[in-house]
C-alpha cells in the first residue's frame, strides 16, 4: 500500500491542481475579511454572520461537484462521452434551479436567519447588506460547482484551477476599487465577490455547453438526468448535514467551556481545515480515477487505485502530523498573545497532530466510495457516527470535563467514521462495474 505504484502519477497530476483550486476558495473569504476588517468591527462582525449562513448553504450543496464527478467519471470510463456531456448539462440545470430557489429562500428569510446570531443593530444591518447582495451571485457559485464536478469527472483539474486563481485575483482587484476607491463599504465587498462568482459561473456553463455541442448532446434539461443528479445529491446532503452538525456541536461544547477554550478550539479547527484541503485533494483525485475504472468495468484496477490512494493519503497525514508537532511551540503564538489561550491551543494541537493519519484514511475512503457511487452507505455511516457523537456530547455537556475530553470525542468521531468505511472497502461491495451505478 505504501510502495510506489502505477497510480502515483495519475493521482498526483489530478491532486496538485485540485489542491490549488481548493486553497483558492478560502482566499475569497480571507480577502473579504482582510478588507472589511479595515472598515470597522461592526462590518467585520456582519461579514462573519453572513458568511456563516452562506457557507452552510454552500456546504450542503457541494454534491453538485462531488456527485457530478462520480456520475461523469463512470460515463467517461465506459467511453460514452456523449452521455457524460449530457450529465454535465443536467448538473448545470440542477445548479441553476437550486441556485435560484436557495437564493429566494435565503433572501426571504434573511432577517430571521441573521437574528439567530443575536447581533447588535449595526452588525445586523451590515450582515443583511452583505448577505442579500451575495445571494445575487450564489447561483453562479453553484454553476461553478457543477462545472468543476464535470471537469473532474473528465480527469481535467487544470481548468478549475485556472478559473479559481483568476477569480481570486479579480476579486481582490475589484474589491479594492469598490471598497477603497469608490467608498462603497461592505456592500462593495459583497458586490466584488458576486461579480466574480457570476463570471466564473458563465465560464463553467460555457465549458459544459461547448462539450455538449462537441459530443452531440442536447443542451436541454432531461428528466432522467436530473433525477440521477438529485438522487446522488440527496444522499450527499444527508452525509454533509450530519458532518456539519457534528462540527457545530463540537464548537457549541467548546463555547460552554469558556472564552479561552473556544478560542483554542477555533485555532485547532482552522489548522485542521487547512490540512484537510490537501487531504481532500488526494481524495478527489482518487474519486475521479475510481469512477473511471469502474465505469470501464475494471474492478481490480479500481481496487488498486483505491489502495494506493489510501496509502498516499495516510502518508501525507503522517507528514502533516510531524509538521504540526514541530510547529506546536510557535503556531499558538501566531493566533494569540494570551498565555492561557496559547497553552490551551498547544494542547489542542497535540490532538490535531495525532489525528492526521486517521483523517487521511477517512478522507481517502470517502473519496473512493463517492467515486464508486456507494452514497447511501456513506450517508448511513455518517448519520450513525453523528448519533454516537451527540450522545458523547450530552455526557460532556453535563460534566465539567475540559477541552481535552472534547477533542478526544472528536477523535472518536473520526474512528467511528473510519471503521465502517474501511470494512466496506475491504469487503468490496462498493466495487460495482458499469457506467451508471449509484446507490
Amino acid at each position: 500500500m505504501f510502495r510506489r505504484g502505477p497510480y502515483d502519477r495519475p493521482i498526483l497530476l489530478l491532486a496538485a491542481p485540485t489542491f490549488g483550486a481548493l486553497v483558492s476558495e478560502p482566499v475569497y473569504v480571507l480577502t473579504d475579511t482582510a478588507i472589511v476588517g479595515h472598515l470597522g468591527t461592526d462590518q467585520l462582525a456582519g461579514l462573519a454572520v453572513a458568511a456563516a449562513i452562506l457557507l452552510s448553504a454552500h456546504a450542503l450543496l457541494l454534491f453538485l461537484a462531488y456527485g457530478t464527478t462520480s456520475l461523469v467519471g463512470r460515463l467517461v470510463g465506459s467511453g460514452d462521452h456523449r452521455a457524460a456531456a449530457r450529465q454535465g448539462v443536467q448538473a448545470l440545470w440542477l445548479a441553476l434551479g437550486l441556485g435560484v430557489a436557495t437564493s429566494l429562500v435565503l433572501g426571504l428569510w434573511a432577517g430571521p436567519l441573521v437574528d439567530i446570531f443575536e447581533p447588535t443593530s449595526a452588525v445586523r444591518d451590515h450582515a443583511l447588506t452583505y448577505l442579500r447582495i451575495s445571494l445575487v451571485g450564489f447561483t453562479g457559485l453553484l454553476v461553478s460547482l457543477a462545472g468543476t464536478g464535470y471537469l473532474r469527472g473528465m480527469q481535467n483539474t487544470t481548468t478549475p484551477l485556472i478559473v479559481a486563481v483568476i477569480s481570486a485575483l479579480a476579486n481582490l482587484v475589484i474589491e479594492l476599487v469598490l471598497v477603497f476607491g469608490l467608498g462603497t463599504g461592505i456592500a462593495g465587498s459583497a458586490w466584488s465577490t458576486t461579480i466574480v462568482q457570476l463570471g466564473a459561473g458563465v465560464v463553467f456553463a460555457r465549458v459544459i455547453i461547448q462539450a455538449a455541442r462537441r459530443n452531440g448532446a442536447s443542451p436541454l434539461p432531461d428528466v432522467a438526468g436530473l433525477l440521477a443528479s438529485a438522487r446522488v445529491g440527496a444522499h450527499l446532503v444527508v452525509r454533509t448535514a450530519a458532518l456539519r452538525g457534528s462540527l457545530l456541536l463540537a464548537a457549541a461544547l467548546a463555547a460552554r467551556r469558556g472564552t479561552g477554550e473556544i478560542a483554542a478550539h477555533q485555532v485547532g479547527m482552522e489548522i485542521w481545515s487547512l490540512l484537510a484541503l490537501a487531504l481532500d485533494a488526494v481524495a478527489i483525485a482518487g474519486q475521479a480515477l475510481v469512477a473511471r475504472e469502474l465505469g470501464a468495468g475494471r474492478i481490480e484496477p479500481a481496487r488498486h487505485a483505491g489502495q494506493r490512494m489510501i496509502g498516499m493519503s495516510i502518508q501525507l497525514g503522517a507528514l502533516f502530523a510531524l509538521l504540526v508537532l514541530i510547529g506546536r511551540p510557535i503556531l499558538p503564538r501566531i493566533f494569540s498573545d494570551d498565555p492561557s489561550v496559547v497553552a490551551l491551543t498547544g494542547f489542542v494541537l497535540l490532538f490535531v497532530a495525532v489525528m492526521q493519519p486517521l483523517n487521511g484514511l477517512v478522507f481517502a475512503l470517502d473519496g473512493i466510495l463517492i467515486g464508486a457511487g456507494d452514497l447511501a452507505f456513506l450517508a448511513r455511516a455518517m448519520v450513525a457516527a453523528f448519533a454516537v457523537f451527540c450522545t458523547a456530547g450530552l455526557v460532556l455537556a453535563s460534566t465539567a470535563a475540559g477541552i481535552g475530553w472534547l477533542w478526544a470525542a472528536i477523535a472518536g468521531l473520526m474512528v467511528l467514521r473510519a471503521a465502517p468505511l474501511w470494512l466496506r472497502f475491504q469487503q468490496g461491495h462498493w466495487a460495482v462495474p458499469g457506467p451508471d451505478h449509484h446507490q
